[in-house]
């Protein structure tokens, strides 16, 4: 059986278990052990640890069907199963340090740079604050972005280095303060790191996947799944449970809906505007689907041709799959305002629902409006590209 279809299979559990994972503001270790033994996960992991080294597009499609079901599930298989792709990357030595004795172990992430890294003999010392740090609780590394001076590039012009530093489970601690309104079960907490080596073979620089680099894992990674730009693949990651998320709040919509009337005693399902809105909002996710699947092939097939993805082609997938997040959040705020009185309460599902897709939509990778101007400016011959990571 395929991931779609376990991931479909498994709804009703996981639809279950979504109350026990928001009062834990964590996923419930059921939860955890259903999409790590399932496979979902370990979906990008190499085959040659036991993973599935599937294709982007059953993952992204896995994706968005478990958070139809469960948005917190969903976001965490995506977030987290994208780790073990981006570990594929790293050298030898850093995939034997974390998956050498048990291959199941998983890591999260936060890669905004708020923390600091500094360059020492060997390696980098790595302190400071991280936030958003999704499905933590269950993980026994972590990475985490940080800016470590500058990188040169041709024409004497200099970069900052962005990279991504992997801590072992003892070098860092979780601080508690998940307390949210939407994507309650993620557990995003706060990674803090007083004072840690991280030697050179557990960091890697974004400034090598930007420019489309060879890479160590890829020596060893060879298959086309690791051949795909880290930017696209992480961006499809939560756009694909974002719109996962949609369609179960539209899901519910529609059942509550279909059996609602209006003042004066008219069915909301006779009522043309109702009708517009949904169709709409149907659309809107279909057609960001569509166009993400789309991409995904293509990323797919310039991996086999082992052809490089340009920044303007990155910019361009990234745009898409962004500003489709972003009409379909403008959908499912139509269906909200339109929906049940009644849905403010914070007993009602669809309050939840709601609250789940808009917490989604906060991620800073999913703004769209960097992509715009790589997009704009270059169907307008700018002479300031925007980089693309």
């Amino acid at each position: 059986m395929g991931l779609v279809e376990e991931s479909r299979r498994l709804a009703p559990e996981l639809e279950a278990n979504a109350a026990e994972d928001d009062e834990l503001r964590r996923l419930s270790d059921r939860t955890w052990k259903c999409l790590l033994e399932r496979g979902f996960l370990r979906a990008m992991q190499p085959a040659r640890f036991g993973g599935g080294e599937a294709s982007l597009l059953e993952f992204i499609d896995a994706t968005f069907e478990l958070s139809r079901c469960s948005p917190s599930a969903g976001w965490v298989a995506g977030v987290i199963g994208v780790h073990p792709w981006q570990l594929a990357l790293f050298s030898e030595e850093a995939q034997q340090a974390i998956w050498g004795s048990d291959p199941t172990v998983m890591h999260s992430s936060s890669y905004n740079p708020t923390g600091k890294a500094e360059r020492v003999p060997g390696g980098y010392r790595i302190f400071g604050r991280w936030s958003f740090s999704s499905g933590c609780d269950h993980c026994k590394a972590v990475n985490l972005g940080a800016i470590a001076g500058g990188r040169d590039l041709d024409g004497g012009s200099q970069i900052a280095d962005f990279r991504s530093f992997l801590l072992h489970r003892d070098q860092y601690r979780i601080e508690d303060n998940w307390n949210v309104a939407g994507l309650k079960g993620t557990g995003s907490k706060d990674i803090v790191v007083v004072d840690a080596f991280v030697p050179e073979y557990r960091t890697q620089s974004h400034v090598d996947y930007a420019f489309n680099l060879p890479l160590p894992g890829q020596k060893l990674n060879d298959g086309p799944l690791y051949r795909m730009p880290w930017s696209v693949v992480f961006n499809m990651a939560l756009a694909s449970s974002v719109l996962g998320s949609a369609r179960g709040f539209v899901d519910l919509w529609t059942v509550q809906s279909s059996t609602r009337t209006l003042n004066f005693g008219a069915r909301v399902a006779d009522d043309p505007l109702m009708q517009r809105r949904l169709a709409e909002a149907t659309w809107d996710i279909d057609a960001s689907m569509t166009r993400m699947r789309a991409d995904a092939t293509e990323l797919w097939q310039m991996a086999e041709a082992r052809e490089a993805v340009s920044m303007q082609v990155r910019g361009k997938m990234r745009w898409n799959m962004n500003r489709g997040c972003e009409l379909v959040g403008r959908a499912v705020n139509e269906l909200f305002h339109a929906a049940s009185g009644r849905s403010i309460f914070l007993d009602q599902p669809l309050q939840r629902r709601f609250q789940d897709v808009q917490g989604a939509l906060g991620h800073a990778f999913l703004v769209p409006d960097p992509l715009a101007r790589s997009v704009g400016g270059t169907l307008l011959g700018t002479s300031k590209p925007e980089m693309i990571l």
